[in-house]
């Protein structure tokens, strides 16, 4: 049996894609339709990568990591093929946090840990350590001492607190 109804109650967006239209928290959690959210970013936007330094940052200092990962997803998904592994563990360390101010303390280490370890891997590769003026060793050094502490039992932690500079 099927629910025909079903289908046509989903959000869509212009092109008829699925799309929640939930209004969202700060750190990217559904809110109940009608309630107050912050303002949701726009997918698929194509921005230059020290533009999209720059607007990750802003939302890691105002405590929206989980809107942070959607630009640094914007960028994985854009960029350039041997540029994708810096972007996508960028975006894992911003889910990570996310997870850790969600309380979340086993998926933000393991977020935290996965991007860490993919920025390692692709300063490695390509011998270069401040792409874009971005501080890799830094960030690994972060991400390694958040998801300790996170481990250790410190959860839920504030993302605004705890927001990484992306350049030192």
């Amino acid at each position: 049996m099927t629910n025909a109804g079903a289908s046509d109650a989903r959000d869509r967006d212009a092109d008829g894609r699925a799309r929640n239209a939930r209004p969202r928290d700060g750190l990217g959690r559904p809110l109940p339709y009608g309630a107050e959210g912050v303002p949701r970013q726009p997918e698929g936007v194509v921005r230059a990568p020290r533009e999209t330094v720059v607007e990750a940052q802003a939302l890691l200092d105002a405590g929206r990591p989980f809107h942070a990962h959607e630009v640094f997803e914007d960028a994985w998904k854009a960029g350039p093929e041997d540029e994708r592994p810096l972007w996508r563990g960028l975006a894992q360390l911003a889910v990570g946090l996310t997870h850790a101010a969600r309380g979340n303390a086993v998926g933000g280490a393991r977020l935290l840990r996965r991007g860490a370890g993919a920025l390692g891997t692709w300063e490695t590769q390509q011998g270069e350590d401040r792409p874009y003026g971005i501080d890799l060793a830094g960030l690994v050094r972060w991400a390694g001492e958040l998801a300790g502490r996170v481990e250790g039992g410190e959860r839920p932690v504030d993302a605004r607190d705890e927001a990484p500079l992306l350049r030192s």
